[in-house]
C-alpha cells in the first residue's frame, strides 16, 4: 500500500492457480498473518477495532450491511465478527464506506481512535 509518498508490503504465502480463483467465488480463504502485520501497511496511524480479527481473502462481517475486504482484516467491538466497523485492506466496503476501497477504515472504539485513512493498493502475485 501507498500512502502519502510511502510504501509499504506484505508477503501471502498462499498457493493457487491465481488471484482471480482465490477471490472470485467469493467463498472465504483464512490468512493467519495477524493485526500487527495488516497495521504494518498503514503504519502508526493504523487502527482496528480489538474484536473479530478475521482475515484473508473474501473477508465479510455476519451482518452483511457492515465490514467487508476482499483481502485484509477485520475488526469488531463486540465479541465476534457481526458488526465490523474496521477494516484494512484491499477492496473494502460497507458501512462507513466513504469511498474507501483500499487503505484502513476504523470507528466505534478502534484501538487507535476513529480513522479513514485511503492507500493506493499494489498486488503483486508471483
Amino acid at each position: 500500500m501507498k500512502i502519502n509518498d510511502q510504501t509499504k508490503f506484505i508477503v501471502i504465502n498462499r498457493q493457487s492457480n491465481s488471484l482471480y480463483s482465490l477471490i472470485a467465488d467469493g467463498q472465504y480463504r483464512s490468512t493467519s498473518l495477524g493485526r500487527g502485520t495488516w497495521k504494518s501497511l498503514i503504519g502508526s496511524e493504523a487502527s482496528l477495532q480489538s474484536n473479530c480479527n478475521k482475515e484473508g481473502f473474501n473477508v465479510e462481517s455476519d451482518m452483511p450491511s457492515y465490514g467487508k475486504v476482499r483481502i485484509g482484516i477485520l475488526g469488531d467491538d463486540r465479541p465476534g465478527c457481526s458488526t465490523c466497523d474496521s477494516r484494512i485492506g484491499f477492496g473494502t466496503g460497507g458501512r462507513h464506506d466513504y469511498n474507501n476501497t483500499c487503505g484502513n477504515e476504523a470507528w466505534n472504539g478502534a484501538d487507535n481512535g476513529n480513522k479513514h485513512i485511503k492507500a493506493m493498493g499494489y498486488i503483486l502475485v508471483q
